[in-house]
C-alpha cells in the first residue's frame, strides 16, 4: 500500500498533521520529512523520518522512491513575515520547492496537497465575504508565492493530469506548535501570555479583523479534501475554507471570560500591520461546502476554551 510523505513536518502545520495522518491511516503509512532534526521536535526514533531539503530534487525523489509514496502533503515553506524579510529565499523555498515536488510527483504518479493562504489575496480583493474566484494581486512576497503556487498546481493538473488539491487557509491557532513567523502569530502568543503573565502586547491594532481557524479544523479539512471524490472537485487549487473572524479585542474579551484580570496593549509592527490590512476579514467558503462537504466545528468561544484548557494542562504537567 502506498505511503504519505509530509514535507516540512516539523513546522507549524506539519507538527499536528503528521500525528493526525498516522492516527487515520496507520503509523507505518506516513513518512515525515524536514531539514531539521526530529528528536528536538517530539518525534520518536521509531517514527519514519527522512531528511529532505525541498530545494534539492534528488532528496525528494529518494524519499518518494524509498517509501513508495503515493501522496505528498507539501508543507515546507517560509511564512508571511519571514518571507517579507527574506524575499529571495522565500521564492526559492516556496516556489522552487513546490516545482521540484510537482516534478517528482509527475514522474512517480503522486497526488499532491498544497496549503495556500488568505495571503494569496491583496488590497484589491473584496475583504468581506471574499469570493472563491476573485482578483488576486497580493502585495507581499509570501502572497506572490501563494498565488503562483495555486496557478502552478492548476497547470500540473491540466497539463499532466496530476491530482493536485489545496486550501486557502485562514490564520491558524494551535496549542502544539510555537509561532513560526506569521502575521497571525499574535493569536497564538496571546494565549501563552494570558496564562503566564495576564498581559499581552499585540503587534497588530486592536480592531484588525482577520479570518481565523483552529488547527484541528484545518487538519481535518486537509484530510477530507484529499479523500474527496475527484469528479466532484471543480476548483481543486485552492478552496476557501472559513471558521471564524475576529479582532485582537474580540479574542481578548473572550479570554477575559476565563481569566478576568487579563489585559492587552498594543505596539503595532508597521510591516505586519500592512500585511494584515491587505488580507480578507472573512472568506466565502461555499465552494468547499458544496463540492466536498466542508464545515468548521470550532467557533471563537469553543476555540478559546479548548486552547486555555490544553495550554493550562501542559503548563501544569511541565511544572
Amino acid at each position: 500500500m502506498q505511503r504519505i510523505l509530509v514535507t516540512g513536518a516539523l513546522g507549524q502545520i506539519g507538527t499536528e498533521l503528521v500525528p493526525a495522518l498516522r492516527d487515520r491511516y496507520g503509523s507505518d503509512r506516513v513518512v515525515a520529512s524536514d531539514i531539521r532534526v526530529p528528536h528536538a521536535h517530539g518525534l520518536s526514533a521509531s517514527d519514519a523520518f527522512e531528511h529532505v531539503d525541498c530545494t534539492h530534487i534528488r532528496e525528494i525523489e529518494h524519499a518518494v522512491r524509498r517509501h513508495e509514496v503515493g501522496t505528498i502533503y507539501h508543507m515546507a515553506a517560509l511564512l508571511s513575515a519571514v518571507a517579507e524579510d527574506r524575499p529571495r529565499v522565500a521564492w526559492e523555498v516556496n516556489m522552487g520547492g513546490l516545482y521540484r515536488v510537482l516534478e517528482v510527483a509527475r514522474l512517480h504518479g503522486c497526488a499532491v496537497f498544497l496549503p495556500s493562504s488568505i495571503g494569496a489575496f491583496g488590497p484589491g480583493t473584496p475583504r468581506v465575504g471574499t469570493p472563491q474566484d476573485t482578483i488576486q494581486r497580493p502585495s507581499t512576497m509570501y502572497g506572490v508565492t501563494k498565488v503562483s503556487s495555486e496557478l502552478l498546481c492548476d497547470y500540473y493538473h491540466a497539463r499532466f493530469g496530476l491530482d493536485t488539491r489545496g486550501l486557502r487557509l485562514p490564520g491558524l491557532v494551535s496549542y502544539v506548535a510555537p509561532p513560526g513567523g506569521g502575521t497571525t502569530d499574535w493569536a497564538v502568543e496571546i494565549f501563552h501570555q494570558a496564562l503566564r503573565h495576564r498581559n499581552y502586547t499585540c503587534f497588530l491594532r486592536g480592531d484588525t479583523r482577520l479570518d481565523m481557524m483552529y488547527m484541528p479544523d484545518a487538519i481535518r479539512a486537509m484530510m477530507e479534501l484529499m479523500e474527496a471524490e475527484p469528479g466532484k472537485l471543480v476548483h481543486r487549487n485552492a478552496f476557501n475554507v472559513a471558521a471564524m473572524s475576529f479582532t485582537p479585542e474580540d479574542l481578548a474579551a473572550e479570554i477575559r471570560k476565563h481569566i478576568p484580570d487579563f489585559d492587552i496593549d498594543y505596539e503595532v509592527d508597521p510591516v505586519r500591520q500592512a500585511i494584515a490590512d491587505s488580507w480578507p476579514e472573512s472568506m466565502d467558503d461555499a465552494a468547499a461546502r458544496h463540492e466536498w462537504g466542508w464545515k468548521a466545528e470550532y467557533d471563537l468561544p469553543g476555540m478559546t476554551a479548548d486552547m486555555l484548557e490544553k495550554l493550562g494542562r501542559r503548563a501544569g504537567s511541565a511544572s
